[in-house]
């Protein structure tokens, strides 16, 4: 693989997120998301804009990637039986070290669940007020009751995801990478042909700069998932059969955006040769979700604005982690799409939900209920194509059902964008390069 250095892909989203919370040492930054996401890189881009508009220089800037052994054994981390790090006084020792008196200290530690008592560290550093604290996680389940019950709250999430395909798009620019690509220059074809190969191959960064096929499935089979199945899944639970969690991961991205529960989950696999267990199941299916390798989409009543106990759907972190590890490029397009739209309404601050609400005496379904604070709603209907009226009536009858007065989109790859009676039909690659 090229070295991501070569060429950096600007993460504009999560820059301005940090710069908004920076010089507010009592609240600690937290960006959380899947391994290889660009989590690191995200430091990366924030350190150099510090220095660039001289908020620092290199001595007020402490970094530490608790991945690396050369730097964990320098500061004296010690790896336990659990395959974590201990030695919290020895870090922040070291840390204090280097502290520039007088002056704000910017201090990031990466992979910070790495860390037996991390939330030691972290509060100490909090405390002081010329230090300004970064952190990145990688699992989910060490951020939850730890987090809140031993920090009190002062902290920050920032949730990352893989390039956007927006980040991914305005990336493919770059002269070096359309050439390794051979990407058509006509808007016609650019757009769509930057889609295909995003779904194919996926918003993991350091997949960018390769264009030999094999080198990038290796990196995504390889790197990232199963270095995030070991070290966040199996690790946990200590899972004895990987061949059960295999089987059980292949399914759940095999059926990406269609309503499914654990007794069908368990049918699926047994049906496939492999007896797991309802329980089995859940607790896969947590660890999953807690290395951010997966997604899941609860069923909302639209009507009464209300969750509801049912089955679900589930999405990817990744499409081209779905690619590699199913072994097929293509197919089930619709639901690709869906995939795409539901991490990009998650990317923009949404919490996402799959709509149900009765119209003509049936119970039918809205993809997409896309909530924030303060009551806000948007819905939105997502399909490959409406080029006949047939399939347009069916698109919009959902959403038409729906009697309050809130925002609805019906998104497609259609060029042809129009507005039906108050419903607003989009290109759905035009959507997913707009800024909002």
């Amino acid at each position: 693989m090229r070295n991501v250095t070569e060429i950096i892909i600007d993460r504009p989203q999560y820059l301005e997120q940090l710069k908004k919370w920076q010089n507010q040492p009592d609240l600690i930054k937290i960006i959380t998301g899947v391994r290889r996401c660009g989590k690191s890189m995200l430091f990366y881009l924030y350190q150099s804009d510090l220095l660039a508009h001289k908020m620092a220089d290199k001595n007020q800037i402490i970094s530490i990637n608790l991945e690396d052994r050369l730097i964990t054994r320098e500061i004296g981390l010690t790896i336990e039986s659990n395959n974590r790090l201990s030695g919290v006084d020895n870090l922040l020792d070291y840390i204090t070290q280097k502290l520039t008196p007088q002056k704000m200290n910017y201090v990031f530690l990466d992979e910070i669940q790495l860390l037996n008592e991390w939330q030691v560290v972290a509060n100490t550093l909090r405390l002081r007020e010329n230090i300004d604290v970064y952190l990145t996680g990688s699992n989910a389940y060490m951020f939850s009751s730890d987090l809140a019950n031993q920090l009190g709250g002062r902290y920050i999430e920032i949730k990352m995801q893989p390039l956007s395909f927006k980040e991914y798009f305005e990336a493919f620019k770059n002269p070096f990478i359309l050439f390794q690509n051979k990407a058509y220059k006509e808007e016609t074809t650019f757009l769509p042909n930057v889609y295909s190969h995003y779904i194919r191959e996926g918003g993991f960064p350091q997949t960018m700069f390769a264009s030999d096929k094999q080198l990038i499935n290796d990196y995504l089979l390889d790197t990232v998932y199963l270095n995030t199945i070991q070290k966040d899944v199996v690790r946990r639970f200590n899972i004895a059969d990987g061949n059960k969690l295999d089987a059980v991961v292949r399914y759940l991205f095999d059926n990406i955006g269609n309503e499914t529960s654990m007794r069908g989950i368990e049918r699926g696999l047994k049906s496939s040769g492999f007896n797991v267990s309802v329980p089995t199941i859940s607790q896969y299916i947590q660890g999953l979700e807690d290395s951010y390798l997966l997604y899941k989409c609860e069923p909302f009543n639209i009507k009464g604005k209300q969750f509801l106990e049912g089955n679900a759907k589930y999405y990817v972190a990744d499409l081209g982690l779905r690619t590699v590890l199913l072994g097929k490029e293509g197919g089930d397009s619709g639901h690709i799409l869906e995939n795409v739209v539901y991490l990009e309404l998650i990317r923009r601050g949404y919490k996402v939900f799959l709509g149900k609400i009765y119209s003509k005496g049936k119970l039918t379904e809205v993809d997409f209920v896309a909530t924030k604070s303060g009551g806000i709603f948007e819905y939105y209907q997502v399909s490959l194509t409406v080029n006949t009226q047939q399939t347009l009536e069916k698109e919009l009858e959902p959403l038409q059902a729906i009697d309050d007065n809130f925002p609805k989109f019906l998104l497609t790859m259609d060029y042809d964008e129009s507005n039906n009676k108050g419903i607003k039909h989009l290109n759905v690659l035009k959507w997913l390069l707009s800024i909002q």
